[in-house]
């Protein structure tokens, strides 16, 4: 009985992780579009503004449909698509800690991405058929 009750919490707790990481990467992504949530290009290091050979607006924007993507590949290959936004939410990060723009920002990501890593190991195929 305590391993059928464990199991229905893990499997809570999994389906929440997975609604996490379809809803917040879809719209980060959308308000990459709109800058409601945020001004998206205030968190582009200067450095990495100067290398670009486009705006910060337009680096968002194509950053917003990679997020989207990922969210709906979360939905649709669960493990696959959190394995993706758990490795996308860590190079955030990193290209965060690295020029030391938004270290806040970076940390709250490193978090994020552990989660979507932890969500990616519930999700084995056979867990995703249901």
């Amino acid at each position: 009985m305590a391993t059928v009750t464990k199991t229905l919490e893990i499997n809570k707790i999994q389906n929440l992780l997975k609604a996490v990481f379809i809803i917040v990467p879809i719209v980060a992504g959308l308000d990459k579009f709109f800058n409601i949530l945020a001004q998206w290009d205030t968190y582009l290091a200067p450095a990495t503004l100067e290398m670009l050979p486009f705006s910060g607006e337009t680096f968002m924007k194509i950053v917003g449909i990679i997020e989207i993507v990922a969210g709906i590949i979360v939905a649709i290959r669960t493990q696959i698509g959190a394995y993706i936004v758990s490795l996308w939410l860590l190079l955030i990060a990193l290209s965060l800690i690295f020029t030391w723009h938004h270290p806040d920002v970076a940390v709250r990501d490193i978090v994020m991405a552990i989660s979507a890593f932890i969500l990616a190991k519930l999700s084995t195929p056979a867990s995703n058929a249901g």
